[in-house]
């Protein structure tokens, strides 16, 4: 009876575990030459962060992921992640999810794609990443003060990171949250032998913005695996996330 009554008592807990469950999420985050300490770090925080905020999450480096169902998640991420490493028939997995109302967060090096390698993410983006100054302290300030992934942030947030430069080939509308202030770092500021020109005052560094009728959250801050601990950046991420995933909190 002792038994039963454990096994009872077990499946009830297991029950109310996933009915608190509110979504489900993907998390892709595979190395590359400059990002990979971060992999471990994230990981830790964001099981944190399903914990405390009641999700579901596959946390994963493997791109065999995209082989199986991607309908059962409320949003996929790319999480430093460089989207060239999905073969064709992955990319297509990724693409008829979207096209199907699935939602994308795209994080940091996620933004970064060799021209001509895979247009329609490219337009997912929103913007072509060009370069970018050494990584430095600069300060984002909030454009968006209605939009979650702000709501954890000061109105001038001091940060350090790689300040990527945008351009816009394919004129796609985007929502900016945070821009960055280039009075605060130098543009320039680059190693020998390549060159780096600033934005000027409208330089997004986040935005947000809809494909169809799926939902796409992007953010160029994220280079350095500590960010990953920090808990106003893991603020930024989680209002971006649960805007991605459920389409809530934006005013």
């Amino acid at each position: 009876m002792k038994k039963i009554l454990l096994a009872v008592a077990a499946g009830l807990l297991a029950s109310a575990s996933q009915a608190d469950t509110q979504y489900k999420i993907l998390v892709l985050a595979m190395p590359s030459k400059y990002h990979y300490e971060y992999i471990p770090v994230a990981r830790e925080s964001f099981e944190k962060l399903g914990k405390l905020h009641a999700f579901e999450m596959t946390y994963t480096n493997k791109p065999e992921v995209f082989d199986g169902d991607l309908s059962q998640y409320a949003a996929v991420m790319f999480l430093n992640t460089p989207p060239e490493e999905l073969n064709e028939a992955r990319r297509k997995k990724f693409e008829d999810y979207m096209k199907n109302g699935g939602n994308a967060m795209l994080v940091h090096r996620a933004l970064i794609i060799p021209p001509n390698t895979w247009t329609w993410y490219e337009k997912l983006v929103g913007r072509h990443v060009g370069n970018h100054p050494m990584l430095q302290t600069g300060v984002a300030d909030v454009v968006d003060r209605n939009f979650p992934a702000t709501y954890g942030l000061p109105e001038r947030w001091i940060w350090s990171d790689e300040w990527y430069v945008f351009d816009d080939p394919y004129k796609i509308k985007i929502h900016p949250v945070l821009n960055v202030d280039e009075t605060s770092y130098d543009p320039t500021k680059i190693w020998p032998g390549q060159v780096s020109h600033g934005m000027g005052k409208d330089h997004p560094v986040s935005w947000y913005h809809h494909v169809d009728k799926s939902r796409v959250f992007v953010t160029a801050l994220g280079h350095d695996g500590n960010m990953y601990k920090d808990p106003q950046y893991l603020a930024h991420l989680m209002g971006g996330l649960w805007w991605t995933a459920t389409g809530k909190g934006a005013r």
